[in-house]
């Protein structure tokens, strides 16, 4: 343990920028073009969709207050299908109707939060995904670095029917061998997950679509309809399977890829190398912002490398949410303590 707790002091601790003037320059401008209220959702590629992102999205909500419209920027790689639909309630909470507008990646959970939306605005760029059920259980399969990887359904069936068609013996049970590589818990609980996000889709479609086949339709296509979970449903497929999308235009499309620009420089890693096994991370995971407000999750702590488990093990944790706000002219910095 003295080895893990060893700090080396002479080498700064490296920070990730916080952009925020020019962001909200960026979102005063865009606000404008649209003739609504924008309220902004980024996940650099290690953030995800999370229950907190709840509590982060109140605290935006609370200080622009109840609008007509909202036009909600989304570009993440997905996360907690179930933070989706508590993330599209309590926007519906405050606004009349929410139009998503997406100039990247929308995937898997962040598609679930575009479909509580009234309507999708696609840049060319621009794409959502299946949000069929894949999950990490704690006694998922490791990889090579011992991080535990997701299970996704879809892929587990399509062991069983490739064993069933190519097998020899009739007797043979495919899940005597499925079992001794990914836990039968697993394989329990990624099923029932299909369930949930197929009931999912269909409660976040309902805020907006009335006819209970239509939703039906919608929600069976994303989740069995394409053969891999990162599928990218442009445009033309998005109107086909049934979803109310426009496109982008130009102009705002070219604002929020700055913007997008922006956020990913804030969310750039900031590792800090002290020797072969220490190390510490500064780097901003989730991005909320609106008019006046900028909400993020910071990622703060020290690395030691445990070389006989060949893992990195996170010490002195400092992660937390934090607050940028404009008060009287004033930019105040705080601390959110959500748990």
């Amino acid at each position: 343990m003295a080895g893990e707790n060893k700090k080396v002091k002479t080498v700064k601790q490296k920070q990730p920028p916080i952009l925020f003037n020019k962001t909200q320059a960026l979102i005063d401008k865009a606000s404008r073009k649209l003739g609504g209220t924008l309220v902004t959702y980024f996940n650099n590629p290690r953030g995800s969709v999370c229950h907190d992102d709840v509590l982060a999205l109140f605290e935006l909500l609370e200080k622009i207050g109840s609008q007509k419209k909202i036009y909600l920027f989304i570009k993440s790689s997905g996360g907690n299908g179930q933070a989706s639909l508590r993330l599209a309630n309590l926007l519906r909470q405050y606004c009349e109707e929410v139009v998503a507008v997406v100039p990247l990646e929308c995937a898997s959970a962040a598609t679930m939060i575009a479909l509580g939306a009234n309507e999708i605005c696609m840049g060319p760029m621009a794409y959502l995904t299946p949000v069929d059920t894949s999950l990490t259980h704690a006694l998922s399969p490791i990889d090579r670095d011992n991080d535990r990887v997701s299970v996704s359904l879809d892929e587990l069936t399509r062991v069983v029917k490739l064993w069933q068609a190519q097998k020899s013996d009739a007797n043979e049970n495919p899940y005597q061998q499925l079992f001794q590589h990914v836990h039968p818990l697993v394989i329990g609980c990624v099923d029932r997950a299909e369930s949930l996000s197929i009931m999912l889709c269909k409660e976040l479609l309902a805020y907006h679509i009335q006819d209970d086949q239509v939703a039906e339709k919608i929600a069976s296509a994303l989740n069995e309809k394409y053969p891999s979970h990162g599928y990218p449903i442009l445009f033309e497929e998005a109107r086909r399977i049934g979803l109310k999308v426009s496109r982008l235009s130009s102009e705002i499309n070219s604002l929020l890829l700055e913007l997008n620009q922006l956020y990913s420089e804030m969310g750039q890693r900031a590792t800090t190398d002290f020797d072969d096994t220490h190390a510490h991370s500064n780097e901003i995971l989730n991005i909320w912002e609106a008019a006046g407000v900028l909400v993020h999750y910071q990622q703060d702590k020290d690395w030691f490398y445990r070389t006989e488990e060949r893992r990195w093990i996170s010490l002195n944790d400092n992660s937390s949410w934090r607050r940028m706000m404009t008060v009287k002219g004033k930019v105040e910095k705080s601390i959110l303590h959500i748990a």
